[in-house]
């Protein structure tokens, strides 16, 4: 394997077909023909939740975690290039995180 800037190794750009050569447009595809080359597929599978994940969907559905003013306040700061980062304590949480990671074991 040669590494460097020599000419030897480098490629020609690819070279113009003549006008004759090129290719000639292909018909125009409509919504009709398309709606008749590929009929819709009828269903082939059914899906269906369980009771225990239905229950488990709505429980963490609305459980109060979600703050939607408070989203919006740090979006505006961050359009206004107001918000600050507080790398102190991102990182005294990452830290509580991987203990409790770890002491889980």
């Amino acid at each position: 394997m040669k590494i460097g800037n020599s000419p030897e190794g480098t490629a020609s750009p690819p070279k113009a077909e003549p006008r004759s050569a090129a290719r000639k447009p292909e018909a125009a595809v409509t919504t009709d023909t398309v709606r008749q080359a590929a009929p819709a597929p009828a269903p082939s599978a059914q899906v269906a939740i369980s009771s225990t994940a239905q229950i488990a969907a709505s429980a963490g559905a609305d459980d109060g975690s979600f703050d939607a003013a408070k989203v919006a306040r740090i979006s505006q700061a961050i359009t206004e290039g107001k918000f600050t980062v507080n790398a102190n304590a991102i990182a005294d949480k990452l830290v509580a995180n991987a203990q409790e990671l770890l002491s889980a074991r």
